[in-house]
């Protein structure tokens, strides 16, 4: 039996749509959430984080989106808003502009550049998860934040302790971690890699925050499934069939640029990445159309 799922199972990481110009585009970002919940069977959006561009929003733009979102979708998917900051008092306030938007629950990443220690780290995210009374999801993704951010499994069995910390958005590729925090506290975890949702899963995982979802829900979902029906030959046949299409969406350039190039050569609300990322060139969104179409092209 999988654990509790506080925040849905089947999430995907929401990309920000903006207009041609540039700007926040709030009436295709509340069709996306829609498109997403309703044909991409997801039952929850991770906005604000990576793959939203978080790094090049502003915080009023951050806000619109988490009120698009809530108000195009309602209680049909956990709305899940990325706050993480280097900044303790600046994630403290985007963690309560979050909840005054309807937010149903937060993401918090370690924070990165100061190379905080563990002891640091811990009472950075402790205080975040103090400022509100929205659940929490830590994120821990080590390849983006630096050297030595990651939570080490004491730092998690510690913050497991806190009421409102619930799960780990997990991308910290470390398997023997995970399983070790998997088996010794309360915390869902959620696998952050597409890549290794299936490794993640057969370890106890309780869902996905995924970014291939944005293009493939219902394929990311059919893995889940099958797991779930306890047929792990038919989850490892999906999980293979969806690799060329998570290979093409997140090893060559950052998935937010994969999935924009999907979005506007399907017509979906995406517009442009802004810097310093660069639009995917005309090679590469042919390999991204392909992948996508052998993912959607039934399983042999």
């Amino acid at each position: 039996m999988r654990p509790e799922a506080p925040f849905g199972r089947r999430a995907a990481a929401m990309i920000t749509p903006f207009t041609a110009g540039g700007a926040l585009d709030t009436e295709g970002t509340a069709r996306l959430a829609v498109h997403l919940v309703d044909r991409g069977g997801c039952d929850a959006l991770v906005l604000n984080a990576t793959t939203g561009e978080s790094q090049t929003t502003t915080d009023a733009e951050k806000d619109a989106v988490v009120r698009a979102v809530v108000e195009a979708v309602g209680d049909r998917a956990t709305v899940i808003a990325g706050v993480g900051t280097s900044d303790t008092r600046h994630t403290v306030a985007l963690a309560r502009a979050a909840q005054s938007a309807g937010a149903h629950a937060l993401l918090v990443v370690t924070p990165y550049y100061s190379r905080p220690t563990q002891e640091a780290i811990v009472h950075h995210l402790a205080t975040v998860a103090d400022a509100t009374e929205l659940p929490v999801m830590l994120y821990d993704i080590p390849a983006r934040t630096g050297a030595g951010t990651e939570l080490t499994a004491d730092s998690l069995r510690r913050l497991a302790e806190h009421p409102r910390i619930r799960a780990v958005k997990d991308c910290a590729y470390d398997l023997h971690k995970s399983a070790l925090v998997m088996s010794g506290t309360d915390l869902a975890y959620y696998s952050g890699c597409d890549e290794l949702n299936l490794p993640l899963f057969a370890l106890g995982a309780t869902g996905y925050v995924s970014t291939v979802a944005n293009v493939a829900g219902r394929q990311v979902r059919a893995v889940l499934d099958a797991v779930d029906a306890g047929d792990l030959a038919a989850a490892t046949r999906l999980h293979h069939h969806l690799l060329p299409l998570i290979d093409a969406v997140m090893m060559e350039v950052p998935g937010t640029v994969a999935v924009k190039a999907l979005f506007e050569a399907a017509g979906l609300p995406g517009g442009p990445v802004r810097g310093p990322l660069l639009p995917a060139g005309a090679e590469l969104t042919g390999r991204l159309v392909d992948g996508l179409k052998g993912a959607l092209a039934p399983v042999s």
